[in-house]
């Protein structure tokens, strides 16, 4: 009987590292997400050219499933906020730009005034990220202004629901009450709709970060540098307010964090690794922080695949469980007086089994008009809206409205949809298409890439091709070259009666037509004479 729970055990973790390893979207056995989360306040300062290295070491092997960014003090004066509510801020986009390459994609993302979070995913994960919501909450003068205040996003990963929430607490260290007192206020305000998990610490996991702007009492600033330069972090641990707070303020009861092995990030010299010289001479601190927090006791969110999961859960299964594998700061950072920091983890959920919601049936190659029908199945228990649609999505896009076409998947029993031949890729990257539930705000159904988008002609790129070979006719020219490159014909050609040997092209057109698409030589020769 042992040895046949070991080979069981060995086939689910076979199929868990084949599905994991190679990206595929099918039913996933899951054992744990490695999830990153940065916070950073950056202090209104513009995002510097490369921040790759914020991302940590594993940005470009796969290795990490998210991506969490939480940043506080993102510049929102009024034309600069204006700009980025018509397009994307410049901090999403740059994170975009740096993620998006590696396959991450943008789930969700919230911001109120100068707070803002992003949550990344690896593209693989999407059908399996489902009830994305975010949520606000202003505390600054009395509750009336977002310079101050917490924003959130939630999702159930795998079927289990998961909190990340960013906040910018009150600042100076005579306010500690004032940021008990609005950390209370965020998790009171911050309610979601539907499910089991309304509120913020409803949720499996909560990971709570920001400025959280708590500092280190009683010792005077020479002593708290005394102790940085010498490496004596742990007599600083002793006076930090949070740690205090959490064996006093019940609203903090659950709260775990890693040990503090880095030196205080907070109040740097722009430009600098100097601690403040001005006049104020603030006393080091840790206020950027990262916690998290597990729910005492959970029940599993049901799925379609329960009966299964009740006969595998008693002896593969466990409580959820998180453990931090790095806690740290990116010093090298010098735009704001607050220093990144950064902490990665591992999620381990109870043992389920989960399928996405709608599977996409595709040819792994279009040829023609007629192959653009794309045949779908959705789950027995998923919910459809009007409001779903079916996309196509270029490998490496940046978030679920990144797309290059889109129809919606309209009727409670629709089961295809149809792309217009205008709709179709005109290059040679790859391709995907991709079911995003409006209900769940969230892609449940990914197909496989498609390989090859070949050329689509219709009647008039034929016409405009012809067109090209009657020009030569008619002026005594010999074709000798003929390109068509993403809708673009390109040709040469050269007097039939040239006595010259090679030839010295007399005429070269290009024409573009947006019906003519892929890449391909129909020929391309030299005319010799003698």
């Amino acid at each position: 009987m042992k040895a046949l729970s070991l080979r069981i055990t060995a086939w689910i973790t076979s199929l868990f590292t084949l599905n994991y390893r190679t990206n595929a979207v099918f039913p996933l056995f899951l054992s744990f997400q490695r999830v990153y989360i940065i916070t950073w306040n950056v202090g209104s300062a513009v995002p510097p050219d490369d921040i790759t290295s914020l991302f940590g070491p594993n940005v470009s092997d796969g290795s990490i499933d998210m991506f969490i960014i939480g940043l506080q003090e993102v510049n929102s004066m009024i034309n600069k906020r204006l700009k980025d509510v018509l397009f994307s801020d410049q901090w999403s986009e740059l994170c975009m730009d740096t993620l998006s390459p590696f396959g991450y994609v943008l789930v969700a993302s919230q911001r109120m005034q100068g707070v803002l979070l992003l949550v990344f995913s690896k593209f693989c994960h999407l059908p399996f990220l489902r009830g994305v919501q975010t949520q606000s909450t202003r505390t600054g003068l009395g509750g009336y202004w977002g310079n101050k205040g917490g924003v959130s996003a939630r999702m159930t990963m795998f079927g289990h629901p998961v909190c990340f929430l960013n906040c910018h607490l009150p600042a100076h260290m005579r306010n500690l009450e004032q940021r008990m007192e609005d950390f209370e206020s965020i998790l009171q305000q911050q309610q979601f709709e539907g499910g089991a998990a309304t509120g913020v610490l409803d949720h499996d996991v909560v990971f709570w970060f920001g400025d959280l702007n708590f500092r280190i009492e009683d010792y005077d600033i020479h002593v708290v540098k005394c102790a940085i330069d010498s490496n004596k972090l742990p007599l600083l641990w002793e006076r930090d307010q949070l740690n205090m707070a959490k064996n006093t303020e019940s609203i903090l009861e659950g709260f775990m964090e890693g040990q503090l092995k880095f030196p205080p990030t907070y109040k740097f010299d722009v430009g600098t690794h100097t601690y403040d010289t001005s006049a104020k001479k603030r006393k080091p601190a840790w206020t950027d922080r990262i916690l998290w927090r597990l729910r005492r006791t959970g029940s599993p969110v049901p799925t379609h695949n329960a009966a299964l999961q009740r006969g595998l859960t008693s002896w593969l299964g466990g409580a959820t469980k998180v453990t931090q594998h790095a806690y740290r700061s990116h010093m090298g950072f010098t735009i704001s007086d607050h220093k990144p920091v950064s902490a990665l983890f591992s999620l381990h959920f109870p043992f389920r089994v989960d399928m996405p919601l709608a599977e996409l049936q595709v040819n792994k190659e279009w040829c023609k008009a007629s192959d653009a029908t794309v045949r779908f199945t959705v789950a027995s228990t998923y919910q459809r809206s009007s409001w779903d649609w079916v996309a196509i999505y270029k490998v490496g896009f940046r978030h679920h409205k990144d797309y290059q076409a889109y129809v919606w998947a309209k009727g409670e029993h629709a089961t295809q949809v149809t792309f217009s031949e205008e709709d179709l890729p005109r290059d040679d990257c790859e391709y995907m298409l991709g079911y995003y539930s409006h209900n769940l705000n969230s892609i449940v159904g990914l197909s496989s890439p498609i390989q090859e988008w070949h050329p689509v002609w219709s009647s008039a790129a034929v016409a405009h091709l012809l067109q090209g070979l009657t020009y030569c006719a008619l002026t005594d020219h010999l074709l000798h070259k003929l390109v068509i490159t993403r809708g673009y014909l390109d040709y040469c050609c050269s007097p039939i009666s040239s006595k010259l040997s090679g030839y010295s092209p007399l005429a070269s057109t290009r024409h573009f037509h947006p019906e003519c698409c892929g890449s391909l030589d129909i020929f391309s020769f030299s005319v010799h004479t003698q």
